[in-house]
């Protein structure tokens, strides 16, 4: 007898040994990788909106990429020995969502995103220019670390441009059309008087604490480095981008005319969706979406007794001033009016909110977008146009619940606040995050918001744009459409100005993939709350279902869908 039991003390021993040491092997795995990450100051898959200068910038050398390659590989060998039955149920999370990172990490490195580090919105200059008003700057530190990257901009932004020459002698540039007037996203930054640089802004809003010496002295450095280092650096790419890179752009729109541009689009798919989805079956999900919502709309227009065609109504809605604010600030005010009628509302739908605040910003350049916080220090910012003919009244409160609150902000702000490996707090799987917030649309209806019929097309408005992307983008990058006819298909389905079409049509063309994100995750998510809905019947808490499916950070949509079933299962045993 006592053999037995001692056989199966010694059978527990090993077996506890084996779950202590697998656990403990995957957080020294992980926690390895978060400093190499640290280090090489880049994160894969994370919003490039939240990065931030600080310090010695990213190295984008062949060589600095074939050694992040290498190390890559090198944590994948690691991970292949690791037992996951032999691991807890919270280092299961850690290590499936870890291992689908590496290996999507490993897959972009067989493809070309290196060779576009811009795209229409945005690139590695405008990041760097418009990061800094959004940064806390509270001591000298933080001065000095800005200091350092404001030095090291020019070997930065030469390795940029050397992925773009690497791109055109391997034939993967941008097209033609589209990038016309990028060179302004450069010129804007070629300034005379340093304290013109959108750079510069840190420097007119030091601490208290600090001394007149102290500000004099960081005055002089700053515009000694904007003069001597950051202009010349923008010069240099704005020659090189109007001499070499624009003279051999792409004459196509579509990536697919590109040399292997085909599977590169499959993988772009991939990747911004996160589901194995091909681009027939988006391109078709697409189709049914936007005549499913069509029908939605039209039921409005009825509603209203608009008596006109379709395409009438919305020329009513562009033209016609009850929708557009008096001013700049009254866009503001009523956006902030928006954003706090949901806060108060936030407790009837969500379980857990966040500490972290956000703020609302006017944009010039960009229209309406979030950027998280880059730490605790700092709040979110909920940036828009503010320019009352570019932001009718309509879209406000769908635009608003989207990138504020219950959308982005939130989402981001719980998942930078949980108790998870640092990896998981800034991840972000774009079908996850841009389907939560047009997903956070939607649930403004539940809120009480659209009480105005206007308001409530602005919100189908909203998802039919979202529906037609998945028209567009696949008919441009696989299916031959042209630039021109693509953007026929936008102007015809929503109330969009004709140059802000020609601007989201250059935006996909010159971004593959991204825009599908969007209506794939949000009918997923859809999807997933209908399934729990029926499964529990009259236990279905909608607090707890949000809080389970924002409450572990960014995910792939099908580590979601195994979160919910596991869920639906839990609250079934209640």
């Amino acid at each position: 007898m006592f053999k037995k039991i001692l056989a199966v003390f010694t059978f527990t021993a090993l077996s506890w040994n084996t779950f202590a040491d697998a656990n403990k092997d995957l957080t020294i795995i992980i926690d390895q990788h978060w400093q190499n990450s640290q280090k090489e100051k880049v994160f894969f898959r994370t919003d490039p909106d939240g990065w931030k200068p600080n310090g010695k910038l990213a190295e984008f050398t062949p060589q600095a990429i074939a050694r992040r390659e290498t190390y890559n590989q090198q944590v994948l060998s690691k991970l292949s020995k690791i037992d996951s039955n032999a691991l807890s149920e919270e280092q299961l999370m850690n290590f499936r969502l870890f291992k689908y990172e590496r290996e999507t990490e490993a897959l972009s490195h067989q493809f070309q995103d290196k060779y576009f580090p811009v795209n229409f919105l945005s690139g590695w200059h405008t990041y760097f220019a418009e990061a800094p008003a959004n940064m806390a700057f509270l001591s000298s530190k933080d001065y000095d670390n800005f200091l350092v990257s404001l030095a090291d901009y020019p070997r930065f932004n030469q390795e940029n441009i050397n992925l773009m020459k690497a791109g055109l002698a391997n034939g993967y540039v941008h097209h033609c059309e589209s990038f016309k007037d990028y060179h302004q996203t450069i010129s804007a930054h070629i300034v005379k008087d340093p304290q013109e640089s959108a750079l510069f802004e840190p420097f007119t809003r030091f601490p208290n604490t600090f001394s007149q010496q102290q500000k004099s002295t960081y005055n002089a450095q700053a515009i000694e480095l904007i003069t001597s280092a950051v202009v010349p650096a923008y010069q240099n790419f704005y020659d090189f981008f109007v001499n070499e890179y624009m003279p051999n752009c792409r004459e196509e729109p579509g990536i697919a005319s590109a040399k292997g541009g085909a599977d590169y689009y499959s993988y772009t798919a991939n990747y911004y969706t996160t589901t194995d989805a091909t681009p027939q079956q988006i391109h078709d999900l697409g189709l049914s979406e936007v005549k499913r919502i069509r029908v939605e709309m039209q039921a409005i227009i009825n509603q209203v007794g608009f008596t006109g065609s379709y395409a009438e109504f919305l020329e009513f809605l562009a033209t016609d001033p009850q929708f557009y604010a008096t001013d700049r600030q009254d866009v503001l005010e009523k956006t902030a009016f928006i954003t706090m009628k949901m806060y108060g509302k936030l407790p009837t739908f969500f379980g857990k909110l966040p500490r972290n605040t956000f703020t609302i910003k006017g944009s010039a350049s960009r229209g309406a977008f979030y950027m998280p916080p880059p730490d605790s220090r700092t709040p979110g910012t909920y940036f828009l146009t503010s320019e009352p003919s570019q932001q009718p009244l309509y879209n406000l409160e769908a635009l608003s619940l989207h990138e504020a609150v219950p959308g982005h902000h939130l989402q981001n702000a719980i998942a930078m606040e949980l108790d998870v490996p640092e990896f998981r707090r800034t991840l972000s799987h774009s079908a996850f995050g841009e389907g939560w917030g047009l997903y956070s649309e939607r649930l403004g209806k539940e809120a009480g918001f659209y009480q105005d019929p206007y308001s409530d097309f602005g919100r189908l408005g909203y998802e039919m744009w979202r529906a037609v992307r998945l028209v567009v983008d696949t008919g441009i990058h696989a299916f031959g459409w042209s630039r021109q006819q693509a953007i026929d298909y936008l102007a015809e389905h929503t109330a969009l100005t004709q140059k802000s079409v020609e601007d989201q049509i250059d935006r996909y063309i010159s971004w593959p993939g991204q825009a599908l994100s969007y209506k794939m995750g949000e009918i997923k998510i859809r999807e997933l709350r209908a399934k729990a809905e029926k499964a529990l019947g009259t236990k279905f808490d909608i607090r707890s279902f949000h809080d389970t499916v924002i409450g572990q950070g960014s995910l792939p949509m099908a580590v979601l869908e195994d979160v919910i079933n596991d869920w639906i299962v839990t609250q079934n045993a209640k």
